[in-house]
């Protein structure tokens, strides 16, 4: 695809914070026909004062979308992004059915593995690209967007994709490419999304459970211990499932944890519960727990704080 026909196609983002915020952003400066999904305070926001990201990977940026309008009034689109929380995904995908055509390609950045087969489901119609991203961003109390670090990488692909899915898959990372989004089209995106989810069980939930910082609960023997737990249980899972991973990744996860991480870190999960938001509860616990019952893999320390995390 020629690159003037590439920035011409109406592209859009659903779910203006951290994440959807950060691709909007960067898509804003390359592409002529962005619509952001967005209401209230919000959209006001955006339209006096444009999108503004305060980025430490690539700097001050403020742009101008074409439209910024309630998702169920978005009109059709070629591509979308859906970066909204898991327990939002039916009625966004209920506002979307207008916007989605067969020609349609839905991109969801979301928590979680299984965001691509339930809007496959939902929607019946469009191609859905898989995907993951590593970041670390939020929305601020002004609508602005904060990313820290100095990455935000993202992975793409289809699981099993034909001649067809390959070819969208090839468009979203043109268009990703021009947009200077860092990004992989991953040879096996299930095993990759699964890699990432299987640290979010871990890190998400006993950083909400107990709602200490990651240098709290790894200077504490048995909550380290319960991590490692956490994330051995999730491979488990990810095995009975199928799941290309292997034992060398979950010792990288875990090393992550030790070596890596900030001893500051504090987790999404963790936040939402703390300011008393609907939360990812059955995202990062509750998917492991029914997993993990229908497949025979016992799963003691995530039922543990499923159960805490439903309690709070």
């Amino acid at each position: 695809m020629e690159r003037k026909q590439l920035l011409d196609k109406r592209i859009a983002v659903v779910g203006i914070g951290g994440v959807g915020g950060y691709l909007a952003a960067m898509l804003g400066r390359c592409c002529s026909h962005l619509t952001l999904g967005a209401r209230g305070g919000r959209k006001e926001s955006i339209l006096k004062d444009g999108l503004v990201l305060h980025s430490d990977y690539k700097g001050e940026i403020t742009v101008h979308p074409e439209r910024v309008v309630p998702v169920a009034e978005i009109g059709e689109q070629d591509y979308i992004f859906i970066c909204v929380k898991n327990y939002s995904l039916e009625e966004v995908c209920e506002d979307l059915k207008k916007a989605v055509t067969d020609d349609t390609v839905i991109i969801p950045v979301m928590n979680g593995v299984d965001p691509g087969e339930r809007i496959r489901n939902l929607l019946g119609k469009g191609t859905v690209v898989d995907s993951l991203i590593y970041i670390v961003a939020f929305a601020n109390g002004d609508y602005s967007i904060t990313q820290q670090g100095d990455f935000a990488n993202l992975r793409i692909g289809i699981k099993n994709a034909d001649e067809i899915g390959k070819k969208k898959v090839s468009e979203v990372s043109e268009i990703l490419s021009e947009a200077d989004i860092d990004h992989e089209v991953a040879d096996d995106i299930e095993a990759a999304i699964w890699k990432k989810y299987i640290l979010n069980c871990a890190y998400n939930a006993e950083s909400a459970y107990y709602d200490n910082t990651i240098g709290e609960l790894r200077s504490d023997q048995d909550k380290a211990g319960e991590y490692e737990a956490l994330v051995n249980e999730a491979f488990r899972v990810a095995l009975a499932k199928g799941v290309h991973v292997d034992q060398k990744d979950v010792d990288a996860i875990i090393h992550r944890f030790y070596f890596e991480l900030a001893d500051n870190a504090t987790s999404s999960l963790q936040r939402d519960i703390r300011a008393g938001k609907k939360a990812e509860v059955e995202t990062f616990s509750g998917y492991i727990v029914r997993e993990g019952k229908r497949l025979g893999v016992a799963v003691p320390v995530t039922e543990k704080m499923y159960e805490g995390l439903k309690a709070k």
